[in-house]
């Protein structure tokens, strides 16, 4: 053959191979039906211009996903946010045209989507808890040492309220209702978990620290957390997830939950070297270099949604 003929068709596999690995990329994270990120407590859509989901929705979308950054009360319980959340949900299946969504929940979002779920599963495709403590958080049980109706709890119950109110001003998050710290709390800790989940135990594991039933009534459950408080020494958030894990012992958790109370559904993985903020690739990207990007392990489950025909 002829060297500049094998040269030609050298170049032409090439160039074949490339269209076709972009042509896969700009699929890879093109899901069926609309994303919608549900932030946790104290969240935001984007505060003073910064996502709170760091650099995550954009690379969905340059993946062909939808992506929707919901934003619910900063402070208030699971059920109050479900609900909010379930406004915007029935708005963006009637605005797309779509059936259902996909509901990706991190820290107090993970029972906030729960609820969402289990009142509503024919609007929802598919669950995905991050970091969330569907068992309570023992950081959220220390606070509640503090004595109910004592005056240390209703200084501290204003002090977050206000930094509620912060966040939901500079955020122009607009939400209506009032922010509830105590309601907040009520919901995140053990007991107050417990019974949430006794009303709505969909996806929960069974086992101390299994998994939980991957599909109910229609929809998918997943899961994912890390276990490492401290994991980058720009990071200035580290300093204060390093002091919360003390509140849990012994216990693998990633600052503020809990190792197997992050179980729901289908567990991806549970021991990322990440904090909690590290989950949404927070603070500004400063995450482990020892770990896969969190940016990376968003795309890998929407392509695990993609390729499930969600």
């Amino acid at each position: 053959m002829h060297r500049k003929t094998r040269l030609s068709i050298a170049l032409g596999i090439v160039a074949t191979v490339a269209i076709c690995g972009q042509a896969q990329a700009a699929g890879y994270t093109q899901t069926k039906y609309p994303i919608l990120l549900t932030h946790g407590m104290l969240g935001f859509d984007k505060l003073l211009g910064v996502n709170y989901w760091y650099g995550i929705p954009s690379a969905l979308r340059s993946g062909g996903a939808s992506v929707y950054s919901t934003t619910v009360s900063q402070l208030d319980t699971s059920e109050k946010r479900g609900e909010q959340l379930l406004a915007q949900v029935e708005d963006i299946v009637a605005i797309t045209g779509k059936r259902k969504v996909n509901l990706i929940g991190h820290s107090h979002g993970g029972p906030t989507i729960r609820y969402v779920a289990a009142v509503r599963p024919d609007l929802v495709a598919s669950v995905t808890s991050v970091g969330a403590p569907h068992k309570g958080s023992k950081a959220a049980d220390f606070i509640r040492n503090v004595p109910e109706g004592s005056a240390g709890e209703a200084m501290l119950a204003g002090i977050v309220n206000g930094l509620g109110s912060l966040i939901n001003f500079l955020s122009g998050s607009n939400t209506s209702s009032p922010q509830n710290a105590l309601g907040t709390l009520e919901s995140l800790n053990s007991v107050g978990a417990a019974r949430f989940n006794a009303r709505f135990p969909q996806g929960l594991p069974t086992s101390a620290c299994g998994q939980g039933a991957y599909s109910v009534n229609g929809v998918r459950y997943y899961s994912w957390g890390g276990t490492s408080p401290l994991t980058n020494v720009f990071d200035v958030s580290d300093a204060l997830l390093g002091a919360t894990s003390l509140t849990f012992g012994f216990e693998a958790n990633d600052g503020l939950v809990g190792r197997c109370s992050s179980h729901l559904g289908m567990v991806i993985r549970d021991n990322y070297r990440m904090n909690h903020l590290d989950e949404v690739n927070q603070m500004f990207g400063l995450t482990s270099i020892f770990e896969t990007n969190p940016v990376s392990v968003y795309r890998q489950h929407a392509n695990r949604l993609r390729n499930a025909g969600l």
